[in-house]
């Protein structure tokens, strides 16, 4: 990948700047009061950074015991595969998240889109984030 590719999804969007063979690297910028698809990874390895905002952040092996925590820029998370996770964005909030380069893999276990199954629909992600973020 030479150019930055950014992907539109309802709660905000990604920015992908760097995928490789080896690793991926992108920017999570997710909307105050939106939440990404409660989700794990099969393969992928990811550590998030919280650069700017305030996130609240459920982690767990079972999606029925998941722990909240909330994290404040300059905190950082490591998800291994298979770790049930969410965030929820408490302000307007800035993540930058390096991982393994299976991007494409996710499991949703819910999503308040409606999104679920596994991997992605950039389609269905434009129309949504069309739909949450008008101007």
């Amino acid at each position: 990948m030479n150019a930055v590719i950014i992907k539109p999804k309802p709660w905000g969007r990604e920015v992908w700047f760097a995928h490789t063979e080896h690793y991926a690297g992108k920017i999570l910028e997710v909307t105050k009061g939106h939440r990404l698809s409660l989700q794990f990874h099969e393969k992928k390895m990811e550590t998030q950074y919280l650069y700017k905002g305030k996130i609240k952040l459920y982690l767990g092996e079972d999606q029925n015991s998941l722990k909240e925590t909330m994290l404040n820029p300059g905190d950082k998370i490591d998800i291994p595969p298979r770790m049930i996770h969410r965030i929820e964005a408490l302000e307007n909030s800035e993540i930058f998240e390096v991982s393994t380069p299976e991007l494409d893999d996710v499991i949703k276990l819910a999503d308040d889109y409606g999104r679920m199954g596994s991997g992605n629909n950039e389609t269905v992600d434009q129309d949504l984030h069309t739909q949450h973020h008008t101007i």
